[in-house]
C-alpha cells in the first residue's frame, strides 16, 4: 500500500476513479467545516491497495487554534469492535475457542443471569434462559446485552444504577463484566438484535483464554504485526499533542468542546481496556488494519487472519435483516436490507437500504462520527475521522458514499 499522508495521488485516474469526479469530495468536507458543523474532517478512498484520494481539513482544537495534523490521534470509539473481534477470531483459528462456545464456559458468573419479560424497574418480571450467550452472539449483537447510558427501559436502568459503564477508565474489565453478569438480558440470546456492551464482554473472555490484559493481546495479535503504532487505550504524554478535541453540537452552539486533549479520560494512566470503544488511533493505523481486512487477513506482508475466515466474518450472521431482527434505524441510517456480520454490518441490498454501494459491503463506525467501509466487489476501502459526537448528528456517512461511488468509472 502508498500511503504517504494525505497528499493528493495523481493515480486515480487508473484506480478506476474519475480524478474530477473525486475531488467533488473536497469542496463538501471543507464546507462542513467551514459551516461549523464539524471542527476538522480526514478522508482515505484506498483501490486496488493504493491511495486514491485523501485529505484533511480544519482544526483539531479550534478554541487553541490548532490546526489537524496528519498523524493525528482519534477517539474511534466503536471502531474498536471490530479489532477485538478480530482478535478474538485468530484464537478461533488456532482452536482456543468456538463460535458457538456458551460465554459461561470462560465466565462462570453469567450462568445464573436472567431475562427481562416484563413490568418497570421496581418490579421487574425476569425468566430464565432459553439457551446460554454464545461467542457468535457477543459479536453479532444478539446476545440480550445492551448500552445502559443509551437504553431507557428497566435493563438500560438497571445498568445505570449498578454503574456498569465501559467508559470508566479507572475500573478494571473484569469487575465491570463480574457485574454485568448479575443485570438481566432485554431478551433471550439469538432472538433479537441490540447494540450494547457485547464486544466488552468478549474481550474480558479474551484475557481470561490468553491470561493478559485485553491491550497486549491486541498488541501480540494485530498492532505489532501491523506496525500500527498509534493505536492503544490511551495516550501517553509524548503523543499528547498529536491528539484532537471532542465536540458536541447543542442548542446554543454548533460546536460545543467536550473535551480537550490533555484533560481527556483517555489520557494515561488508564485501567478500562474496552474492547467495545476504548482505543485511540490514527489515520494510517486504521486504513492499515482496514486494508487487511479487505486483503482478506493480510497486508505487508503480515498474516493475521485467514482468507476463509475474513470471508466468513464479512457474511451476514443474522437471518434477515436489521429491520427484521427490531433494528429499523441505526445512528443516521436504516437498517432495511442491511445484515450484520462478525463485527460489523453487511450491506445485503443496496436498493432496500437506498444506500449507493455494493452487495457484500462490510462498515461500521464510532459515535464520534467515524467511520469505515470495505466494497469488496469494487476492491475499495474508505476511511473517515472526526470528533463528533453524536454520529447521529449530521448524514455524512451516507453523503460521503454517493461522493466515492458516482466517482467510480472502471
Amino acid at each position: 500500500m502508498s500511503f504517504d499522508g494525505y497528499e493528493k495521488n495523481p493515480r486515480s485516474d487508473k484506480l478506476g476513479l474519475c480524478p474530477r469526479r473525486l475531488e467533488r469530495i473536497t469542496p463538501w468536507l471543507e464546507k462542513y467545516v467551514d459551516d461549523g458543523k464539524l471542527p476538522f474532517a480526514a478522508v482515505v478512498v484506498m483501490r486496488k491497495g493504493q491511495v486514491a484520494y485523501s485529505s484533511l481539513y480544519g482544526q483539531r482544537d479550534i478554541e487553541m487554534g490548532l490546526p489537524v495534523l496528519q498523524d493525528g490521534l482519534y477517539r474511534i470509539y466503536s471502531m474498536s469492535k471490530l479489532i477485538t473481534t478480530v482478535a478474538a477470531l485468530s484464537l478461533f483459528e488456532s482452536g482456543e475457542l468456538m463460535l458457538d462456545d456458551p460465554i459461561t464456559k470462560y465466565l462462570p458468573n453469567f450462568a445464573n443471569q436472567k431475562v427481562y419479560s416484563s413490568g418497570t424497574f421496581e418490579d421487574m418480571e425476569l425468566k430464565t434462559l432459553s439457551s446460554p450467550i454464545t461467542i457468535r452472539q457477543l459479536m453479532n449483537h444478539t446476545s440480550g446485552l445492551t448500552y445502559g447510558a443509551f437504553d431507557p427501559g428497566p435493563v438500560g436502568r438497571a445498568m445505570r444504577k449498578s454503574q456498569i459503564d465501559f467508559g470508566n477508565t479507572n475500573e478494571s474489565l473484569e469487575d465491570l463484566v463480574d457485574r454485568l453478569a448479575k443485570t438481566p438480558l432485554c431478551f433471550q440470546p439469538g432472538s433479537s438484535w441490540r447494540y450494547g456492551v457485547s464486544t466488552d464482554v468478549l474481550g474480558r473472555i479474551l484475557e481470561v483464554i490468553t491470561g493478559k490484559n485485553l491491550g497486549q493481546v491486541l498488541r501480540q495479535r494485530i498492532f505489532d504485526p501491523l506496525k500500527m503504532s498509534d493505536t492503544s487505550f490511551s495516550v501517553p504524554d509524548t503523543k499528547i499533542d498529536k491528539f484532537c478535541a471532542l465536540y458536541t453540537k447543542t442548542n446554543e452552539c454548533s460546536l460545543k468542546k467536550l473535551e480537550d486533549a490533555k484533560n481527556s479520560r483517555f489520557r494515561e494512566p488508564v485501567s478500562m481496556n474496552s474492547g467495545g470503544g476504548g482505543l485511540v488511533s490514527s489515520m494510517r493505523d486504521y486504513v492499515t488494519f482496514v486494508e487487511m481486512i479487505r486483503g482478506l487477513g493480510a497486508f505487508g506482508g503480515e498474516r493475521v487472519l485467514g482468507r476463509k475466515t475474513v470471508d466468513f466474518m464479512m457474511r451476514n450472521h443474522l437471518p434477515g435483516d436489521m429491520a427484521s431482527m427490531g433494528q429499523e434505524t441505526f445512528s443516521e441510517m436504516p437498517m432495511t436490507g442491511v445484515g450484520f456480520g462478525l463485527g460489523g454490518a453487511v450491506l445485503l441490498d443496496p436498493i432496500k437500504s437506498e444506500i449507493l454501494g455494493s452487495k457484500g459491503e462490510f462498515t461500521w463506525g464510532g459515535v464520534a462520527s467515524t467511520a469505515f467501509w470495505i466494497d469488496p466487489a469494487e476492491d475499495l476501502s474508505v476511511v473517515f475521522m472526526t470528533q463528533l459526537i453524536p454520529s447521529s448528528t449530521y448524514p455524512i456517512r451516507r453523503e460521503l458514499r454517493v461522493l466515492v461511488y458516482q466517482a467510480l468509472v472502471d
